[in-house]
């Protein structure tokens, strides 16, 4: 009975310290986006101005971006700092994250979940970047063409965040593509056969998503289609080669 007893209050006490280690980890996280936030917050207006750039540059002289809400022009920039703030403290935030499952992982599984998550975050950013610099000037400046005379080209500037917080959570999502195929088929989930046998339907969907996501312009589709459907083609090579090196031992 005692040692009983003794193993349930061991298992409670691990319990609990994994709990305090988790607030822990948690606070930490959150305390580094806040402190980064707090150092952003001066320049809120300028990083919504560089947010908006885009648009801005394709709006004629006589249009601009309203606030139909009173406290819009106060709380718009501050969603776009934090969000700044957050994806500067990410690689801090992920950090946490590992340091707290670390532990409890098999060696095997630490060599992929680190690589796993430095290559997501990577990918995320440049998906979020190619967003900005490629799809919204193509798009806008597409829009901003089509607009019939007489119209003023105006939005408001809370449905601009929420659109370009929409394009920058697909496209970074978009760009995950070859770790999703890469993690899928080392875990045995799927394997590249059966991926290359799917490539029609992931063609079909990939234009399926990009019609109900993008803008209403062929150009933007495309440019978040194609990228996609490429991104699955460099996850099944990249599938492959690992599944040869993994194999290559085997047959020898």
């Amino acid at each position: 009975m005692n040692e009983t007893h003794e193993s349930e209050n061991a298992r409670e006490e691990t319990f609990v310290s994994h709990l305090i280690e988790l607030r822990t980890r948690l606070v930490r996280a959150i305390g580094a986006v806040f402190v980064i936030f707090i150092g952003l917050f001066y320049w809120r207006n300028n990083i919504y101005t560089f947010l908006v750039s885009p648009l801005s540059a394709v709006l004629p002289e006589n249009s601009s971006i309203i606030a139909t809400e009173v406290t819009a022009p106060f709380l718009v920039p501050m969603k776009v700092t934090l969000m700044v703030a957050f994806l500067i403290a990410l690689p801090f935030v992920l950090w946490q994250i590992w340091a707290f499952v670390a532990p409890g992982l098999y060696r095997n599984e630490k060599r992929l979940v680190l690589p796993v998550m430095v290559s997501s975050v990577t990918l995320f950013f440049v998906g979020m970047a190619f967003a900005y610099f490629i799809v919204f000037p193509a798009a806008f400046h597409f829009l901003a063409s089509v607009t019939p005379e007489g119209v003023n080209m105006m939005t408001d500037m809370d449905k601009y965040w929420s659109f370009a917080l929409t394009m920058f959570l697909a496209f970074g999502t978009t760009f995950e593509t070859p770790v999703v195929v890469v993690v899928l088929v080392t875990l045995g989930v799927v394997s590249v056969a059966q991926l290359k046998n799917a490539r029609p339907y992931v063609i079909v969907g990939a234009f399926t998503i990009a019609a109900v996501i993008t803008p209403p312009d062929v150009l933007s589709q495309l440019f978040l289609a194609f990228p996609l459907w490429l991104l699955f083609e460099l996850g099944l090579l990249l599938s492959q080669a690992i599944s040869k090196k993994e194999d290559a031992p085997t047959q020898s």
